[in-house]
């Protein structure tokens, strides 16, 4: 089946993720009868929600979600993952810097809100900055993985790494003792829930030296937001590769992750970065660029080996920036980022 193309203009930005809505009350409140969560990922996550909808009538619409974060407003940027868990939907930032580094903490954010609280006035966000906690939560997990990981590069490790520490320093940021020279930049791009609470992590970088797309395994997200007592942090509980998926001689990491109906998860795979964008990750290393997107799928079980096995569902070429997927009406969705639009594919 050839996709459909629908097109949308939303506050003149791209998306990132795609995460059906799950709330009948604002499906009505928009005379909808199905629709999807996406993130523009340039600007704080409070003006970066927006609604793909479609209408009782089937045409297609968008909608810009007016949002507050109360004294959070203004300080985050760059969200990339969306997830449901119990009655929230999650917004993870990239944990990334721009394409030259370094990293920045207004992309280290996890944020929340409740779907329904979005039918009438500005939607309550709830944002939560870890200041680099999560980066070397997962860095350490990394390092104590049986895997063996793509090293970053001099000039990615001096100007994401070694930059950021040095301006953390100079500003005197406690957060700086949270990262190591021999750490790893991470992107974070994908993000799905377990039955078990826990969150995998979805990376676009680092992947392994074979060039597989890494996952991790997080513990305790739902608690950072807990009210009273001192702030509790995620635990790393593991990290993962998908293998059997990856194109002969590239280097793919995740794009975007859901759960599906039979317990385990579908994912786009793709890219380490955009081409032609300044990206210092693809000056380290060109053969991670010109990938075209893949939808695979692969079941975690926790704990067990940390190399799992993945099978192809879908070649998604020629397109290299697929960014989100969904299961719609028994068939896929996906959503592109396109310059200035919002691109949904319907299967």
């Amino acid at each position: 089946m050839t996709p459909r193309l629908v097109e949308f203009l939303v506050a003149g930005n791209e998306a990132s993720d795609l995460l059906p809505v799950r709330s009948p009350a604002l499906l009505r409140a928009h005379g909808a009868r199905r629709g999807f969560w996406t993130v523009l990922d340039e600007g704080p996550v409070e003006r970066c929600l927006a609604l793909l909808l479609e209408r009782d009538d089937g045409e297609w619409v968008a909608h810009h979600v007016p949002a507050d974060a109360g004294p959070e407003n203004g300080r985050t940027e760059d969200g990339e993952a969306l997830a449901h868990h119990d009655g929230w939907v999650y917004v993870f930032g990239s944990h990334f810097g721009s394409k030259g580094g370094p990293l920045r903490p207004r992309r280290a954010f996890v944020a929340r809100f409740r779907e329904d609280d979005a039918v009438s006035g500005p939607l309550a966000v709830r944002v939560v900055r870890n200041r680099f906690r999560l980066h070397r939560a997962v860095n350490d997990a990394l390092v104590a993985a049986p895997l063996s990981l793509l090293p970053p590069g001099e000039q990615v490790r001096r100007r994401f790494i070694v930059e950021t520490r040095a301006r953390g320093t100079v500003r005197a940021k406690r957060w700086v003792t949270r990262l190591a020279d021999d750490d790893l930049p991470l992107n974070v791009e994908a993000a799905a829930f377990t039955p078990a609470g826990t969150v995998l992590l979805g990376l676009r970088f680092p992947v392994t030296a074979a060039g597989e797309p890494v996952y991790v395994e997080l513990a305790g997200v739902a608690e950072m937001f807990d009210d009273g007592g001192p702030a509790r942090w995620p635990r790393a509980l593991g990290a993962y590769a998908i293998t059997g998926v990856t194109p002969a001689g590239a280097l793919a990491g995740f794009r975007a992750i859901t759960p599906t109906g039979d317990g385990g998860y579908a994912a786009v795979i793709g890219s380490i970065d955009a081409l032609g964008k300044g990206s210092v990750l693809l000056d380290d290393h060109p053969h991670g660029g010109d990938v075209t997107s893949r939808h695979v799928r692969f079941r975690h079980v926790a704990g067990d080996a940390a190399r799992v096995d993945a099978e192809l569902v879908a070649e998604l070429a020629p397109f290299h920036h697929v960014e989100g997927l969904a299961e719609l009406a028994g068939g896929w969705c996906y959503v592109t980022d396109e310059d200035h639009r919002v691109a949904l594919w319907i299967g």
